[in-house]
């Protein structure tokens, strides 16, 4: 389970860090912007995956993820008004989630996990979140490239530059996707 949990570990810090460079391209401004009243802007999604993760990840090992204290609506309001608040609510939550992944012990594993009432073996609870964060880092992403236009620069591979990628990867066989 230890392997296990270390790619769940590389898994979630990828996905961290390409919200962050999505972060780094964008102004204050364009963290608040919505493509229609039904959208949530990036400052919204932020604020629902806190959320989420500080009452999934809190006393993850003995109390049901869906604590009493969060208020999953209030998520998806506006309430957030500068990038700070949005970056203090993204660091909280992930902070939240690498500490309850960083104190599993071997023993951990044979627990049963609730969330909302429904029993979860350990490693189904971490999947369950491991689908549900790069969902909202992947609308995260696609809002933002919406938002940058021309000058988005690329999270992984640019377009039109797999041949060449793929050539510099056979020719250094240690190298290491953005």
């Amino acid at each position: 389970m230890e392997v296990y949990l270390n790619s769940t570990i590389t898994q979630f810090t990828y996905y961290k860090k390409l919200g962050e460079k999505t972060f780094a391209q964008l102004n204050d401004a364009d963290l608040f912007w919505r493509f229609n009243e039904e959208s949530n802007s990036i400052a919204i999604i932020v604020k629902h995956m806190a959320g989420n993760m500080l009452s999934r990840w809190t006393d993850f090992l003995n109390t049901d993820g869906e604590k009493e204290w969060r208020n999953r609506d209030i998520e998806f309001e506006d309430a957030v008004n500068t990038r700070e608040e949005i970056m203090n609510a993204w660091n909280q939550g992930w902070e939240c989630l690498f500490g309850a992944l960083n104190a599993i012990t071997p023993d951990d594993w044979q627990k049963t996990i609730y969330i909302r009432n429904e029993p979860h073996r350990v490693e189904d609870a971490i999947n369950r979140q491991l689908a549900h964060y790069p969902y909202h880092v992947g609308q995260i992403v696609f809002i933002g490239k919406m938002i940058a236009g021309s000058k988005w620069q690329s999270l992984s591979i640019p377009k039109g530059n797999s041949q060449q990628y793929n050539a510099d990867k056979f020719l250094n066989p240690g190298g290491t996707f953005k």
